[in-house]
């Protein structure tokens, strides 16, 4: 695996089946990680129905993670019924951390990016224009331009953590 794409279900906060199709993981409200069908291993090599197509043109090889979460999201001041929660975002940054541990996945701007990151990066796929994640519930201040960046941050924190640097 080479990368892991950070995305939100634009959805309610528990995993449907039809979500467990497109992600191999989803981190509900409480922060608890449910598995997708696929394991990320599939996305290796993507042969139809038989992989996570989480992200249009960039699926291959890719990691899969969405918080579910931001059903009729409309902006930073109506984000919906159901805003990103602070214990799901920091259980999602703790595991993508462990998922850079087990897959050797180095945190940087082309290894770990949101959905939103990976359209603007490739704008002739069908990702180009998505707008996961340019808003962070928990952290309000953070920058639409600035979300990836923290992101990663975060990820960074916990994977120091994790390994006892």
């Amino acid at each position: 695996m080479k990368r892991i794409i950070i995305h939100w279900t634009a959805g309610g906060y528990y995993p449907s089946d039809f979500d467990k199709k497109f992600y191999h993981f989803l981190i509900d409200k409480d922060g608890i990680v449910h598995n997708g069908i696929f394991k990320p291993e599939n996305n290796l090599r993507c042969v139809s129905g038989h992989y996570a197509a989480h992200t249009g043109g960039g699926n291959t090889g890719s990691i899969g993670v969405s918080l579910c979460a931001m059903a009729g999201f409309k902006s930073a001041k109506d984000c919906g019924k159901y805003p990103i929660t602070p214990k799901q975002f920091e259980a999602a940054m703790e595991f993508c951390a462990k998922l850079s541990i087990q897959y050797d996945i180095p945190i940087n701007q082309n290894t770990i990016m949101t959905h939103y990151e990976f359209g603007l990066k490739h704008p002739e796929t069908s990702s180009a224009g998505k707008i996961d994640i340019i808003f962070i519930p928990p952290y309000s201040w953070v920058e639409k331009a600035d979300a990836g960046k923290f992101i990663r941050s975060k990820i960074k924190w916990y994977k120091e953590k994790l390994q006892g640097v």
